[in-house]
């Protein structure tokens, strides 16, 4: 992986948060920690999506049962959803 220095500046506050963690074992270097911040908010923001479009599911209605036509269409990845034209 390729890796560009990347300079910023913190409050004193932060910094000195930073290099606490560093010197408890938290990790290997402010860099490190900073990488870890940055995976930990991707990963919070991928299961905030995940949680709407869960919800989404939920809130789109029943859905009914699949045939095993559209499930071996699913595992092809051509699987389209069908509208069953009838009313719940």
């Amino acid at each position: 992986m390729n890796q560009e220095p990347l300079s910023i500046a913190l409050p004193d506050n932060l910094k000195n948060y930073l290099f606490e963690q560093v010197s408890q074992g938290a990790c290997n270097s402010p860099s490190e920690y900073i990488a870890q911040l940055i995976r930990a908010d991707q990963k919070r923001k991928a299961l905030e999506n995940l949680e709407t479009l869960v919800l989404e599911g939920i809130e789109s209605g029943d859905a009914g049962e699949m045939t095993d036509e559209e499930w071996a269409a699913l595992r092809r990845g051509d699987w389209q959803p069908q509208s069953s034209g009838a009313e719940p």
